[in-house]
């Protein structure tokens, strides 16, 4: 696919997504929204692909909203900008059978900070930012931070970092469980790579399974996710990683999975 404002590669099960308006800071205009769902889409729809990064090019991740850009279009609706443009975003990133490696290589405000949330794992270089900056323009937290940030660091300090807009480094980030592994950023890559290299060689329609079935825990009872537990073991049962992964064992090698 030709894209604008991301760039997009697949090499040996990873694809690689990475917004491309470093000029300011990776800012999310009309169009770079629309183009990574259509990313997104892609990497769904491919076989090929085991495991996604998302980054983003130069020093940021991602500034958030472009407001300047928005400013330029004059009064718009912020509920139909949400709906058309964030929310199937980040609902299709929660739904991507497929693990999201989010290589945290600067700043992640805003919405860009509910994007690297929406991730299933974050590798954060040092130098690297998180910031829910939408009070500081008189906004409510979107893009699915109200969501993630309760269940990642608790009801009290998620209503701190909304309400404040308070900055915190990579190495708080980590220390207060919001991302996976933090690095100096010359080693940031290599940190990436360890988990690209694991997931793109793991049984991938269990990793898939798996996704759902925690999206849906922090909803659901004990009841109904033992039984949701033993609908999606049904599925994973049948595939043919599993087949490969028990026919190892008994051979006592290493399992080749394909994810299928």
């Amino acid at each position: 696919m030709s894209f604008n404002f991301i760039k997009f590669e697949s090499k040996e099960g990873v694809s690689t997504i990475t917004l491309n308006r470093p000029e300011v800071f990776n800012a999310l205009n009309d169009e770079i929204t629309f183009e990574l769902q259509d990313a997104f889409k892609t990497v769904a729809k491919d076989p090929s692909t085991r495991v996604v990064v998302l980054t983003g090019e130069g020093k940021a991740f991602c500034s958030g909203q472009d407001l300047k850009s928005g400013a330029a279009q004059g009064k718009r609706s912020f509920l139909d900008s949400l709906h058309k443009r964030y929310n199937p975003l980040v609902l299709g990133m929660r739904n991507l059978p497929k693990p999201i490696i989010c290589r945290l290589n600067g700043v992640a405000a805003g919405a860009g900070c509910s994007l690297a949330l929406a991730c299933d794992v974050i590798v954060a270089a040092e130098e690297a930012s998180l910031i829910e900056v939408f009070i500081n323009i008189g906004l409510v937290p979107d893009s699915g931070s109200s969501y993630f940030l309760p269940r990642l660091v608790g009801m009290a300090k998620a209503f701190e970092l909304c309400s404040t807009g308070k900055k915190i480094s990579g190495q708080e980030a980590f220390e207060m469980g919001l991302v996976n592994k933090v690095v100096k950023l010359a080693e940031l890559d290599t940190a990436v790579k360890q988990y690209t290299d694991y997931y793109s060689h793991a049984p991938t329609r269990a990793i898939g399974l798996i996704k759902k079935m925690l999206n849906k825990s922090t909803t659901s009872s004990l009841e109904e996710m033992l039984d949701y537990e033993a609908y999606l073991q049904e599925i994973a049962g049948n595939t043919l990683d599993h087949q490969e992964g028990v026919t190892a064992f008994l051979e006592k090698r290493k399992p080749v999975f394909k994810g299928r």
